[in-house]
């Protein structure tokens, strides 16, 4: 029989025994659902549901289409994508996992991007918002705001290295929708950048014209859709609490632990962490709380390049989220998995590599009065606010730099024609 075959009858096994177990233990099994559930409504609900909707109206509105064809010059040599991965990146950079993955998806539902390039997309725009990875981590788990600095360089550095490392993946498909903005600039190769920006413009508002839905029908159905990913989403959140608590209770989670931590000792780290590694596998918050109450005997770079890891591969639990995000798009799950745990290894790396010159030279001070500012603690109306600034900056970066190397572009071209 093959593997495949097993496959089926094992997976009715395990949850067989989970239902067991929810039977024997039903007052844990009723806790972790409820802190599962507190984790959902208080968190990724109010952080997460807004940007689920602005991102639908602005894929209906052609905003995306705007951005996809300046931003063009800067992501094509830089990541093999196109311009409208940009603004997909900014968005999964600024309102965290799984914004990416859903806004990756509508590009491919729109032909706007093939298999390999959603694929090589998606796989470095799921990563952590920047709230959670400075206020919850930083502050409110290793309540040290000095962090915050030297994690958010390792885990975004390390997702950019991702991209970089994901442009050679699926190099022979070179399909391209012909009536993607990046296609329709290319064809036309404006000279001035006057002309980049009105053939942006059009190209924006070809698409609202394609969409054709009233911005009542527009914010009708970005709600719908929203609410019905962000349900199946806290949904996975309460299942996985769930299932790490029933794994505790029988035994399972304490042999990883031990697994775990002879090959941490093998690899010369605490084998202390194990338990973090093991819970962050499963669920991200838990294995980044975890990291940051592990052993007060541990050195602090080695708990802070434990949560690294967890943030960047971030637990079944976003795995889950994902891939029933990419269901139905063509795009494959093992790309990204492969992408998240390069992901994981290189922010742990880097993490170790740049704690003497970031947080051993005082160049995170600057973070100590994060805790006034981070959406761990400030209200939700604030963090929000506060990721749409930093969406601003993002993007009006990545314009700026698309400017330039577009201008270095025309001045080469021109200097070899003279």
């Amino acid at each position: 029989m093959t593997l495949k075959k097993l496959g089926s009858p094992l997976l009715g096994l395990l949850l067989a025994c989970c239902m067991v177990l929810m039977l024997v233990y039903p007052a844990s099994t009723l806790a972790a659902a409820l802190r599962g559930l507190a984790i959902w409504w208080d968190v990724l609900f109010p952080s997460l549901f807004p940007f689920f909707v602005i991102s639908e109206l602005l894929l209906g509105f052609g905003v995306v289409h705007l951005f996809g064809a300046l931003l063009d010059p800067l992501m094509r040599p830089l990541f093999n994508i196109p311009g409208s991965g940009g603004f997909v990146a900014a968005m999964g950079y600024v309102s965290g996992y799984p914004v990416g993955a859903k806004l990756t998806a509508k590009l491919r539902e729109q032909q706007l991007v093939s298999r390999a390039e959603g694929e090589r997309l998606v796989a470095f725009t799921t990563s952590s918002d920047p709230i959670f990875l400075l206020g919850a981590v930083s502050v409110g788990f290793f309540h040290d705001a000095s962090l915050g600095l030297v994690l958010a360089l390792a885990h975004y550095g390390g997702g950019l290295i991702v991209g970089l490392l994901m442009s050679f993946h699926g190099r022979g498909d070179k399909y391209t929708d012909p009536q993607a903005p990046e296609a329709v600039l290319s064809q036309a190769a404006p000279s001035q950048p006057e002309g980049r920006i009105r053939l942006a413009l059009s190209s924006m508002a070809e698409a609202r014209r394609r969409d054709g839905r009233s911005f009542g029908e527009l914010l009708k159905s970005a709600i719908q859709s929203s609410l019905q990913l962000i349900i199946v989403v806290g949904g996975l959140v309460v299942f996985f609490n769930v299932l790490m608590e029933l794994l505790t209770r029988a035994g399972i989670m304490t042999a990883l632990f031990s697994v775990l931590g002879s090959v941490l000792s093998l690899a010369g780290f605490p084998q202390q962490l194990s338990a973090a590694l093991a819970s962050g596998f499963f669920e991200v918050t838990i294995g980044a709380r975890s990291a940051g109450e592990a052993a007060a005997a541990i050195p602090l770079q080695f708990k802070a390049a434990a949560a690294a890891f967890i943030l960047s591969w971030g637990g079944l639990s976003v795995h889950a989220q994902v891939a029933s995000i990419l269901n139905g798009t063509g795009l494959r799950y093992l790309p990204f998995m492969a992408a998240r745990l390069v992901h994981g290894l290189l922010s742990a790396i880097l993490l170790l590599l740049l704690w003497k010159p970031v947080a051993g030279s005082g160049l995170s001070a600057g973070f100590s009065a994060l805790p006034a500012a981070s959406g761990f603690t400030a209200s939700t109306g604030s963090a929000f606010a506060a990721s749409l600034a930093l969406l601003g900056l993002l993007l009006g970066a990545a314009l700026l730099l698309s400017l330039l190397i577009w201008l270095l572009k025309q001045l080469t071209r021109r200097l070899r024609q003279s």
